[in-house]
């Protein structure tokens, strides 16, 4: 008998000691829920879902305005071919299979920092020759310039979006990639700067930056992956400077490749809309852009048609 307990015993203890070693290391690799982040510690944190939770409803309005983005198949080919993107990812992948391959791959290869010299040509591949000729870092508008484009060249419908905070005085706004999933008839961010991150809801749907405010608003949880679910660093800070730059949104109405190349001189570059909302006057916003508090017309994606450049 006590033989008996004794292996019972030693069993018990191996199960023990392998479930908590299984427990350590989905604790590792899984996404950061934000429950687990002590919010209370995040410095402004609540100051800055105070501003989101007191700021106006969106609402329609009589401003028009349209968005597109515009598709040149043989530019396409030429990024795709130079970056050699169909190794990123398996033939038959899903839009976001696709969109994490291409983001993980700028934000392994490119990491964050302020750019000493501008660099002579703002596309893809002038990007990525000037992180081995220059610098081996630039900003996040940068990141999400090359990032918008590699996305395009797989013919997956991105923006890539300003998003603003609400102080005047606070010149730290964030540029991040929003991609369209027809899969799943959503917006989903994606952020190749600071690491990489994307967020998701509690079942593991990607955010779009609409919902990660709505989220901020009604205080409902979100998990946030850090280098894209393979890093667990830095979450706190990101999940308190996006709560800061969601409280508005500036877009171009038309994006295409070499959007702000400014050398190139044949592209579309007609105006910025701005999405803020009900009763905010919006800084920094030059003449001719449009404002907007028509958040469903902003976000629709049938105004992002993808048509051929003529």
């Amino acid at each position: 008998m006590k033989k008996t307990f004794s292996i019972i015993r030693n069993i018990l203890a191996i199960i023990g000691g392998l479930t908590i070693i299984v427990v350590i290391v989905m604790w590792i690799m899984s996404p950061y829920f934000d429950v687990n982040i002590d919010k209370s510690s995040l410095g402004r944190y609540g100051e800055r879902v105070e501003l989101l939770q007191q700021s106006g409803d969106y609402a329609a309005d009589t401003n028009v305005f349209s968005m597109q983005v515009i598709q040149d198949s043989a530019r396409a080919k030429e990024i795709r071919d130079y970056f050699k993107l169909d190794t990123l990812f398996p033939e038959n992948a899903t839009t976001w299979e696709k969109a994490v391959a291409i983001g993980k791959f700028v934000a392994s290869n490119i990491p964050h920092d302020n750019q000493k010299e501008w660099p002579e040509h703002v596309n893809a591949i002038g990007l990525w020759e000037y992180t081995k000729g220059v610098a081996p870092a630039f900003n996040c508008r940068l990141h999400s310039i090359l990032t918008f484009e590699l996305l395009l060249a797989e013919n997956i419908k991105a923006r890539y979006i300003t998003c603003m905070p609400h102080d005047e005085d606070d010149q730290d706004c964030h540029v991040v990639n929003e991609v369209w999933l027809p899969e799943l008839n959503k917006w989903a961010m994606i952020d190749t700067d600071m690491g990489g991150h994307y967020v998701s809801d509690m079942d593991g749907t990607p955010l779009s930056l609409k919902e990660m405010r709505e989220h901020y608003i009604s205080d409902e949880k979100m998990m946030m992956y850090y280098a894209f679910g393979e890093g667990s660093s830095k979450v706190d800070y990101y999940y308190a400077y996006m709560a800061k730059n969601t409280y508005w949104f500036s877009c171009w109405g038309t994006l295409s490749y070499y959007q702000e190349d400014y050398k190139m001189e044949d592209v579309v570059r007609d105006s910025y809309v701005n999405l803020v909302p009900s009763g905010y006057e919006p800084f920094n916003v030059g003449g001719g852009n449009t404002i907007t508090t028509n958040a469903d017309l902003f976000w629709d994606a049938s105004l992002v048609i993808g048509k051929e450049q003529p």
